[in-house]
């Protein structure tokens, strides 16, 4: 069993940055693919990034690309976001998740992650 938990959300202004962090305990993450949703009020949860377990291969959501980086720091057991350029529309809650079979290669979709955080909330005003 593996818990996970969200850290660094906050409420800042538009074109600030947060970095946000996923702690893991009882569980290695080093062999397991990682990834970041969201859920904004009022809309389903949406996908925004997602890592390999070798943390060589990374993906995006459109709306994101190029203003957010996904990392890891396997020492760390430790995943990161890191948000730049934020906007309005990137108000939601952020969720980090994990799978619970090694070595696959990361989703898109929520429902192949079995581990979910508490979620952090993250507030961009105009």
């Amino acid at each position: 069993q593996v818990q996970l938990v969200e850290s660094g959300g906050g409420l800042v202004q538009a074109g600030d940055s947060l970095r946000l962090s996923c702690a893991a305990s009882g569980r290695t993450i080093s062999t397991y693919a990682m990834a970041w949703f969201r859920q904004a009020p009022g809309k389903e949860r949406e996908f925004v990034a997602k890592i390999s377990w070798s943390g060589v291969s990374t993906s995006y959501a459109d709306s994101v690309k190029g203003r957010f980086t996904i990392s890891r720091d396997n020492a760390k057991n430790t995943v990161y976001l890191h948000m730049n350029s934020l906007e309005p529309e990137d108000t939601a809650v952020y969720y980090c998740a994990t799978e619970s079979v090694p070595f696959r290669s990361a989703s898109y979709d929520h429902r192949t992650y079995d581990y979910w955080g508490q979620g952090t909330q993250v507030t961009v005003s105009s």
